[in-house]
């Protein structure tokens, strides 16, 4: 009964992404929520699993549930106030230290491997689930009800690289950036 309790524990914790907001905007207008955009990106990733039969589903929706989780106690930085010096990525190590922690020891170990997995980007599921994210949040962009002035140009670059090797995940990217594009163009076309 012991580890059920600290499974409550954390998964009691873990409900603070919900409060974590994001910079995008829902399609009522809303900001996200950090477990908003963690559903969606699980839901993308196991629709689109039939397309990649080779990668172990499990892991990938593993991936997508805890890739965010060092969000819960800093909160999200946005994509464009990031800066090279490391302290994002350390925020983020001791959050999901100090939620797995509360776990019991071997499935702690299990949830920060995970997220360590996606963090190194070094397998193909963890690959794809960093493209998966990417596209993802390039979607609640385009598809959000944003304020006047949006920046809808920073979805031309943002992420790129992570599609670059897979046709499909290729194939992905253009049609979102055709859709950034109209955005792009609709904005223009209201400011004259």
């Amino acid at each position: 009964m012991e580890n059920l309790e600290r499974y409550l524990l954390f998964i009691r914790e873990a409900e603070r992404l919900k409060s974590v907001l994001r910079t995008a905007y829902t399609s009522t207008g809303r900001h996200e929520s950090t477990a908003e955009h963690s559903w969606r990106l699980a839901l993308t990733a196991a629709v689109l699993l039939t397309e990649r039969p080779e990668l172990d589903p499990l892991k990938v929706l593993l991936i997508c549930l805890v890739h965010d989780l060092g969000e819960a106690y800093d909160g999200d930085i946005p994509a464009v106030e990031q800066s090279a010096d490391g302290r994002k990525e350390e925020s983020e190590r001791n959050a999901v230290e100090r939620m797995t922690a509360l776990l019991p020891v071997q499935a702690g170990t299990r949830i920060r491997a995970v997220w360590e997995e996606y963090e190194a980007a070094e397998t193909p599921e963890a690959r794809w689930v960093k493209a998966l994210d990417k596209a993802e949040t390039l979607l609640q962009h385009n598809q959000g009800a944003n304020p006047a002035g949006f920046d809808y140009a920073f979805n031309l670059t943002y992420g790129a690289q992570w599609f670059e090797d897979d046709p499909l995940l290729g194939e992905l990217r253009r049609l979102l950036d055709r859709e950034t594009r109209r955005h792009i163009l609709k904005n223009d076309s209201s400011t004259r």
